[in-house]
């Protein structure tokens, strides 16, 4: 009997009504819209950094994961507020494919660099916990919602080709995200290891949106 109930409350959590319920949206909006300001704070020094030490333009490419967030934040609007507008539609498919990309790849990336700072060596912090949980569930619930967004094959690729032209930018002009001390003789590796991240993050994409089309 128990078994039964938790696989029916399991289902509940995992169903259309309960995901898309607009109380929930709603939280869950707010949720990565605090997320979001917060990560654009924990980026603050590194983005003055930049605005003294480089070109301007570069500053778009520095606060990576809140970045992310912001993409999945705004493309919960569009499953809040359906457009009837074919451009403002096609603009929000845009950033749908974005927020599932980035926060995957993101998402990964941050909780592995704290792992392989550990593993080098590097102290653990309290704060490593937190942002272990948050960028985790940036993954998982890109994962969880590529279902209800509409986004297909085109914008999958402009978001595909933004993350990689960001890859790009981080690592030919050192703006690539701070990384632990034990980490920083290891540069290439993680420049290596992000540039692969990337490409197995839009596989990923393309794969839950395939399955979202057979459901």
């Amino acid at each position: 009997m128990k078994e039964g109930a938790g696989n029916v409350a399991l289902s509940y959590f995992w169903s259309r009504e309960f995901l898309t319920n607009r109380y929930f949206l709603w939280l869950l909006f707010w949720c990565n819209a605090v997320g979001t300001v917060y990560g654009y704070i924990w980026y603050g020094e590194q983005m003055k950094l930049t605005l003294v030490e480089q070109p301007m333009w570069q500053i778009v490419f520095v606060p990576d994961s809140p970045t992310a967030s912001l993409f999945f934040t705004l493309a919960l609007l569009w499953v809040l507020y359906p457009p009837r507008s074919i451009i403002i539609k096609r603009i929000g498919h845009v950033i749908q494919a974005l927020a599932v990309v980035t926060s995957v790849k993101y998402g990964v990336w941050a909780v592995s660099i704290i792992f392989a700072g550990w593993m080098q060596g590097g102290t653990q912090h309290w704060q490593d916990w937190m942002l272990i949980a948050s960028h985790s569930a940036m993954a998982i619930e890109a994962l969880i919602y590529v279902r209800f967004f509409g986004f297909r094959w085109a914008a999958l690729v402009v978001a595909g080709l933004w993350t990689l032209l960001n890859d790009t930018m981080d690592y030919t002009y050192d703006i690539y995200p701070w990384l632990p001390a034990s980490l920083y003789d290891h540069v290439d590796g993680v420049r290596n290891f992000t540039f692969g991240l990337t490409l197995v993050s839009i596989l990923c994409a393309w794969l839950a949106l395939r399955q979202a089309k057979r459901t």
